[in-house]
């Protein structure tokens, strides 16, 4: 396995990770014992990213007990920020939820320090000199290494790194976005400014939330559509860029799989591309791609389907800005509207 730094963090990184959202038993492997075994396979084939999140049900406490005598042979990620439950104080980016929180992932995963604790979405209430303050005193508390953010937008990142600078707080060292050949539009700028700040990248959804496994094809039953996060599939943009690539894969002579998670990889932004094996079948699957590189012809013929710096689609996923979600922030009122 060739790994690779992790932002300017000098930590070392498998250009795959291992997402866990699927290990939770309440939405993908029920089995926590068939997941533990996922993951030590993960790990003996030189995987040593593995990333989970407090809002993945109970992820956290399969992958601490998976990880039980093993926990220094990973660099593990967790997440905060996304609701746990009603209440509106546990959520968000606050110093109050933050120092709550990391507290209850370390008791989940059972260990005593996070290598890297991720805001799951941005936090438009809280300020972010109150966030950086707060993950600040963690580092140097020592309950993580390092910080960083999840699908936020290139601005964010640039006002996060300015206002530490200029405070005297710790910069956040990495970004986790959604990154694949049917949502390229990190390319515009997310992964530059990154790229600028030293920032580590772990993209998530590779695979398209399922529709770059070949699976879902025109004219097909789709075995995913009843999944219960991902709802896009029958977006017929998507599934004519589907009908493009596979014939594609199939002249490279690889999979499907293989092609996006090989794709997801090739950018130089990109240090991490997460897995999100549910069995030891998808886990196999993907791991036979691990030497499997593109060629500038392939990319050439993928920039010709999917142009740079583009999506096709919108993911369920997705982060939606205030400035978008929020009508009145689009519109002007109506007694304001008139031009005289």
């Amino acid at each position: 396995m060739h790994y690779r730094t992790l932002g300017r963090t000098g930590i070392k990184v498998s250009p795959y990770g291992l997402g866990t959202l699927m290990f939770a038993t309440q939405v993908g492997n029920p089995d926590p014992a068939d997941s533990a075994r996922i993951i030590h396979k993960a790990i003996d084939a030189g995987i040593n990213l593995i990333d989970t999140a407090d809002a993945y049900g109970d992820s956290e406490d399969v992958v601490g007990q998976a990880l039980t005598g093993r926990r220094e042979n990973v660099v593990l990620t967790t997440k905060v920020g996304n609701p746990r439950g009603t209440d509106p104080n546990r959520q968000g980016a606050s110093r109050r939820w933050i120092t709550t929180a990391v507290e209850d992932s370390l008791r989940r995963l059972r260990t005593d320090y996070i290598d890297v604790y991720q805001l799951h979405r941005p936090d438009p209430d809280t300020d972010i000199e109150e966030t950086l303050s707060a993950m600040t005193d963690l580092v140097r508390a020592g309950k993580i290494r390092a910080f960083g953010t999840s699908t936020v937008p290139a601005s964010d990142l640039v006002e996060a790194h300015w206002v530490a600078e200029r405070r005297g707080l710790e910069r956040p060292r990495t970004e986790q976005p959604p990154y694949s050949i049917l949502n390229r539009g990190i390319e515009r700028d997310v992964l530059p400014v990154a790229q600028k700040h030293g920032m580590g990248v772990l993209v998530w959804g590779p695979l398209g939330q399922g529709m770059l496994t070949g699976r879902v094809r025109r004219g097909q039953e789709n075995p995913l559509a009843r999944a219960k996060f991902f709802t896009a599939y029958g977006d017929e943009r998507r599934l004519d860029a589907v009908e493009q690539l596979v014939p594609l894969a199939e002249e490279a002579g690889i999979s499907m799989p293989h092609l996006a998670m090989a794709f997801a990889v090739t950018h130089p932004g990109v240090t991490s591309a997460l897995l999100g094996a549910r069995t030891m079948e998808h886990l196999d699957g993907l791991l036979a791609g691990l030497d499997v590189s593109l060629g500038d012809d392939v990319l050439d013929r993928i920039d010709e389907i999917v142009p740079p710096g583009t999506d096709i689609g919108t993911l369920d996923q997705a982060y939606v800005p205030p400035a978008i979600r929020t009508t009145g922030l689009r519109r002007r009122p109506v007694a304001d509207r008139a031009i005289v």
